[in-house]
């Protein structure tokens, strides 16, 4: 939706941006994010939108907020596919479920558990909130070349931080914590609250999405959790180097 030439959320307009976009939750990123770009520049904020723009390999990239949760997310996602986006990888910290995902790892994310609610206007449940390929693979490669201990696997994506964090104190606790040890029991890897909305509204959108994580903490094997900056930094450095292979791939290709 425009509003005076521009989207109404995120206060930008077609050519502000090009085709490849990074995507943390924290406005307070973005930033950050953009001094890995050549040329960084602040383009718009607004809510809990702040998009930069910049260059790598010559090409147009930019970073944008999408707050966090599904519904600010997809907001996001749809704007800037509308402003000529179409690849997008997603950056945000989690907590790991199976006991090998420890704090300090990064997991990208194949395909998401679909336990949040945005996407259910989208597609119904039984649709597969699945990551492009494509950046799964630079994703990877990125990851390998930065030395970083990874994992590849699927993810779950939730409603309620605080439902991970203290199910015994929900009216809930017991579907909370069984559900908890059937996504354990199946391998799945980490939890956050963005992806699985990016996965799908991608999908019908028909744009390349994918996500890195930093895994702050184990919720089950861990006391304390380490949410410093360099933490953080990993999955940066892995979604920008994983663009530069994204647009050296898509050159080739032409």
């Amino acid at each position: 939706m425009l509003i005076q030439g521009k989207q109404m959320h995120i206060q930008i307009q077609k050519g502000d941006i090009g085709r490849y976009v990074i995507l943390p939750g924290d406005p307070g990123r973005c930033e950050r994010i953009a001094r890995y770009f050549d040329e960084p520049e602040f383009l718009s904020s607004n809510r809990e939108y702040t998009v930069w723009r910049g260059r790598l390999c010559g090409e147009p990239v930019a970073v944008c907020s999408t707050g966090i949760g599904g519904p600010s997310t997809a907001i996001a996602l749809e704007e800037l596919v509308e402003c000529g986006a179409d690849t997008f990888i997603r950056v945000g910290t989690s907590g790991g479920i199976v006991d090998s995902v420890r704090g300090g790892d990064v997991v990208i994310a194949t395909a998401a558990v679909r336990q949040e609610g945005t996407t259910r206007e989208y597609m119904p449940i039984e649709y597969p909130a699945a990551a492009d390929f494509s950046v799964v693979s630079a994703l990877h490669q990125a990851a390998k070349q930065l030395g970083y201990r990874q994992h590849v696997g699927v993810i779950q994506s939730k409603d309620s931080f605080y439902g991970e964090i203290r199910p015994s104190e929900q009216p809930t606790a017991s579907m909370l914590r069984e559900k908890w040890e059937a996504w354990k029991a199946a391998g799945v890897l980490t939890s956050e609250m963005e992806c699985s909305t990016v996965f799908v509204v991608g999908a019908v959108r028909h744009v390349r999405c994918g996500g890195v994580l930093n895994v702050l903490w184990n919720a089950d094997t861990d006391d304390t959790l380490d949410a410093s900056p360099e933490m953080a930094e990993r999955g940066v450095k892995t979604a920008v180097e994983a663009l530069k292979i994204l647009i050296q791939q898509d050159r080739e290709e032409k």
